[in-house]
């Protein structure tokens, strides 16, 4: 059974005060009835009185009061109209004071609600306002507390995540220097390769851990500016990249958004050799689909595909690179830019990713 009001705080107060203000005017209705609604005493005689010599006849006739409303076997008073219409217009006045009232009372709820939504998506995001009640401002206090210790948290692993960077690519260097002195034999090409896919690996590791905290404000971005420039740079390396459509500028990060379709891109070109960019603009979403030819991916595996590390290839094959976290670093940054991002095979072959951007 659907309710009649969202099960909120707000229609909760709401609800209790109104019921309260009905209770209270049904038990002043009892109170009148039973003490003003009792049975009047009966009427005195009809007088009558007659003057003879004046030819003159006066009658003098007591009628009794009108007969009262019968409800639940109490007599109804004839109450004035005014104080009816005083208790309609007091009954008025206080729902809609208990409306408002309600509304003040569960504002700080839905303050609270909307700073976790944006420390959801940003966690340099505005504090909370410690204002209002002392409840409220103990909440928002709390509430920046836990803001601070998470960021600190986060920009201690950002410091973690450089040294481990620094500290992994001198190793490798020297390892890369010193295989360039041995002599030719058949071990030194795979050794090469080797390293060069370590170095892949960790630059691909830290450009996920890195992407997934961004302290990046919204901006007016020319996206279809951005994505001329992703495909005339994909062209010059000699890749098959093409645009479809236009679109309009809108608010979003472009780091992110840069970051997300560049995975996008190099996915379609490494499964597939060929991207198609295309914009579908409408008044509330923005839509960018990335179409590859290539063998694209059964349905039963659309989402373990956006898991690190999680690549389709059992063999793993080097030839066609990458690490697993393409699609992974794609929807994160997807989700920074307010987007989401989905894939689906297209009917007649290839696969088609794409993101979703509300204006």
């Amino acid at each position: 059974m659907k309710r009649l009001l969202p099960n909120t705080i707000f229609s909760r107060l709401f609800a209790l005060i109104v019921l309260a203000i009905i209770v209270s005017h049904v038990m002043t209705f009892i109170l009148v009835v039973n003490f003003f609604g009792r049975d009047f005493p009966p009427p005195p005689p009809p007088q009558f009185s007659a003057h003879a010599d004046s030819r003159s006849v006066e009658f003098s006739v007591n009628r009794p009061p009108p007969p009262s409303l019968q409800i639940a076997g109490y007599n109804v008073p004839h109450l004035p109209p005014g104080l009816w219409i005083g208790l309609i217009m007091q009954l008025l006045t206080l729902t809609a004071t208990a409306w408002f009232g309600a509304r003040f009372l569960a504002r700080p709820m839905q303050q609270i609600a909307h700073a976790s939504a944006q420390l959801a998506n940003n966690l340099y995001s505005v504090p909370m306002a410690v204002q209002g009640p002392d409840e409220v401002r103990q909440t928002a206090s709390v509430f920046n507390d836990m803001q601070r210790k998470v960021r600190e948290q986060i920009e201690e692993r950002e410091r973690f995540l450089a040294a481990v960077s620094h500290d992994l690519r001198t190793p490798l260097t020297r390892m890369k220097l010193r295989i360039e002195n041995l002599a030719e034999n058949y071990a030194k090409p795979k050794l090469r390769d080797d390293i060069s896919e370590m170095a892949v690996m960790l630059d691909a590791t830290l450009d996920y851990l890195r992407g997934r905290v961004s302290n990046e404000d919204l901006q007016l971005l020319d996206v279809q500016a951005l994505i001329e420039v992703i495909v005339e740079d994909a062209r010059a390396n000699g890749d098959s990249v093409r645009m479809l459509g236009n679109t309009e500028p809108l608010f979003t990060k472009p780091i992110a958004l840069r970051r997300c379709l560049m995975n996008l891109v190099e996915n379609a070109l490494r499964y597939g050799g060929d991207a198609v960019v295309s914009l579908i603009d409408t008044p509330t979403t923005l839509l960018i689909e990335v179409r590859d030819h290539g063998p694209g991916i059964p349905p039963e595996k659309m989402e373990a595909v956006f898991e690190p590390f999680v690549r389709l290839d059992p063999s793993r094959n080097k030839a066609l690179g990458g690490v697993g976290l393409g699609l992974s670093i794609a929807r994160e940054a997807a989700i920074q830019c307010d987007g989401h991002l989905t894939l689906r095979n297209a009917p007649d072959g290839g696969l088609i990713a794409s993101i979703a951007i509300t204006r």
